[in-house]
């Protein structure tokens, strides 16, 4: 109690502590505060009331069955569950109670000074104390007896200041309610973007497996038709080959029957060369007449056959796109419109 007392005594001091006593809500001094756990921040009962019907607007009544609900702190956002019984499950703060309590004795028993109530300008002298409800602003007596509001209608100050009091409490809350909403569908959209971002690798992963598949059948397909060239290949010149070989010993042959006739030739007797040169003149027309060998067909070493057409695959693989349903577009335009409302 020393300590409260020598806050009181000074005029600064009183002034930061009102400004704790003040709800982050209403904007009013606590009434009936209650401890928002585990963050320890305070709020009046009533605009707690508020936030958590706000943000559980399925939420019935005080004792009823249905589970409790859940509803951020104004202060500093951190999440506050609430069990069947809502908020008057929530502990008291006595002790900013007390401390209200001193704090309103304290100021009522100090002389209220001129100039803390707002007066007239009109009328130096005279206190704003009634509502002009014709022009909406406040004034005094004076203004509605002889002055400027005499014609207009007038209410008690309190009253119009508790009813504008209460309608500034509800835009709070609708406020509150719908930065939860807000911070809710912030959290959707972050989820989103998460899944997103997986769904998307997940695609790029399956895409690059399809490629490399066909790139791997594409590849598979080459060695097969490669192979049917070369073994063509080698059939073709085995043949020209055993051809090569064949001439090549008709040539040989050839060529040793050319030197024995020009031997035969130049034999000067007679008689001997009459002796060999009926038989190899016999040789000559026999080897010129007979054992003609085979020959390749025009154009046998052409390989025109194996040429391939890739045109239509190249125009398939250039018409390749992602098969997008129309259904998928619906829902994307149906997501577009709902967030932007």
């Amino acid at each position: 109690m020393d300590f409260q007392a020598g806050i009181l005594q000074d005029g600064s001091p009183m002034e930061s502590l009102e400004k704790q006593l003040i709800c982050p809500i209403c904007l009013e001094m606590f009434s009936k505060p209650v401890v928002i756990l585990p963050c320890q921040h305070n709020l009046c009962r009533k605009c707690a009331n508020d936030v958590f019907q706000a943000a559980n607007p399925y939420w019935q009544s005080r004792g009823s069955l249905i589970s409790g609900g859940r509803f951020r702190c104004p202060s500093c956002r951190h999440e506050v569950l609430l069990d069947r019984h809502g908020v008057y499950g929530l502990q008291r703060n006595l002790l900013v109670e007390n401390i209200i309590d001193i704090y309103k004795q304290e100021c009522s028993s100090k002389p209220l000074k001129k100039g803390e109530h707002p007066m007239c300008k009109e009328h130096e002298d005279e206190r704003i104390n009634i509502y002009c409800v014709t022009c909406e602003v406040p004034t005094c007596s004076m203004c509605k007896v002889f002055g400027a509001h005499k014609d207009c209608e007038v209410a008690p100050l309190q009253t119009i200041f508790q009813g504008q009091k209460t309608e500034l409490n509800n835009c709070i809350s609708m406020l509150v309610a719908g930065n939860d909403r807000i911070q809710t569908i912030i959290s959707q959209l972050e989820d989103s973007c998460q899944s997103t971002e997986e769904n998307s690798e997940a695609a790029k992963r399956e895409l690059c497996a399809r490629f490399d598949a066909l790139a791997a059948q594409l590849e598979e397909k080459k060695s097969e038709l490669l192979q049917r060239i070369s073994h063509e290949q080698g059939d073709k010149t085995a043949f020209i080959q055993s051809l090569i070989c064949q001439y090549k010993e008709q040539l040989e042959k050839s060529s040793r029957l050319v030197e024995t006739a020009i031997q035969a030739a130049e034999e000067t007797g007679g008689a001997t060369f009459l002796m060999n040169a009926k038989q190899l003149i016999k040789t000559i027309v026999e080897a010129s007449k007979g054992g003609r060998l085979e020959k390749i067909e025009q154009g046998y070493e052409n390989m025109d056959a194996f040429s391939v057409s890739l045109d239509h695959l190249t125009e398939a693989i250039r018409a390749l796109d992602f098969d997008l349903a129309e259904e998928d577009e619906e829902y994307f335009d149906g997501e577009e419109v709902e967030v932007e409302e």
